[in-house]
């Protein structure tokens, strides 16, 4: 019921000022929690003029991949989003001091008190936000570097993974022009003895989550373990700044895999190991990354 669109191309930099014309097609539609009813969000995709997918469109060859092979396995995606509020106008991050730093990481995690928390108002209004418009957010947390927090998104499918997420971080940004907080997706946003900002991705398919799975997680590991270059390469801009080996993550040039093992590649959760099926988490995405082409690269790698 929602007609195709268009938009001027050339101010994003997807087209040419003299044929500027991009098309959007709706793929989702949500309720608008800020708005509120009869408003709705509308989650589109971009094409070219002709109707093919545009260059930038990277939701469509994820949906071409999905075939049924795949949609025989299920898989499922369960995406940890991290980010960082800052003071406005400003690359400070909100609750530091002024031209200085907090005391060392430590009491900050899952943390309660004015002393520990930053941006509590806007993390809850957030997760508010994404329950009233029906998207599947599993959880919220207060991060390991203070200011940074974490939303997740799960667990969906592949296709609506990439929708939720990116309609999530819409929200946040939106909210934020509420509170006069910005919220960046820079997966190093501060240097030094601090954790970075990633999307650890939870990932499953039917044949792991029934008994006898962790025979098929190992071999999915196997298969990740020799395109690592290959998700790397598209795993979020900035990374190497994150994957340095230190502060819960495995140096980018190297792969390995361990059971609840936070300073490894992929991690088997130590239930998934007691019970001998369940899924993986995939550390290595940085928080900007694209939903859309992590969960591409995992069908891709373990299932085609």
């Amino acid at each position: 019921d929602f007609p195709d669109w268009s938009y001027d191309g050339s101010s994003t930099g997807q087209a040419e000022g003299n044929n500027s014309d991009c098309i959007v097609r709706p793929v989702r539609v949500v309720p608008d929690p800020i708005r509120g009813a009869p408003h709705l969000l509308i989650m589109t995709e971009v094409l070219n003029p002709d109707g093919t997918p545009h260059a930038t469109n990277t939701r469509s060859p994820l949906a071409a991949l999905i075939d049924d092979k795949v949609i025989a396995e299920a898989p499922l995606f369960g995406f940890e989003q991290e980010y960082t509020m800052l003071k406005p106008n400003s690359t400070a991050v909100l609750g530091w001091p002024e031209g200085g730093y907090p005391a060392p990481q430590g009491p900050f995690y899952c943390a309660v008190g004015v002393n520990s928390v930053y941006g509590r108002p806007l993390a809850e209004a957030h997760m508010e936000a994404c329950l009233a418009a029906g998207l599947t957010i599993s959880g919220i947390n207060a991060e390991v570097m203070p200011g940074q927090w974490e939303f997740q998104i799960g667990p969906v499918g592949p296709l609506e993974v990439g929708d939720e997420v990116h309609l999530a971080r819409w929200l946040l940004h939106r909210l934020g022009e509420d509170y006069g907080i910005s919220c960046t997706f820079h997966p190093k946003p501060m240097k030094g003895d601090w954790n970075g900002t990633g999307a650890h991705t939870n990932y499953s398919t039917e044949s792991m989550r029934n008994p006898g799975g962790m025979d098929v997680i190992l071999s999915a590991i196997e298969k990740l373990s020799k395109t690592h270059a290959e998700h790397i390469s598209q795993y979020g801009t900035g990374n190497e700044a994150r994957l340095t080996g230190k502060h819960e993550t495995c140096d980018m040039n190297t792969f390995r895999y361990g059971v609840a093992d936070r300073g490894s590649s992929i991690r088997i959760p130590l239930p998934v190991q007691l019970k001998g099926y369940g899924y993986l988490e995939d550390r290595r995405p940085a928080a900007n990354v694209d939903p859309y082409t992590v969960a591409r690269l995992l069908i891709k790698t373990t299932l085609k």
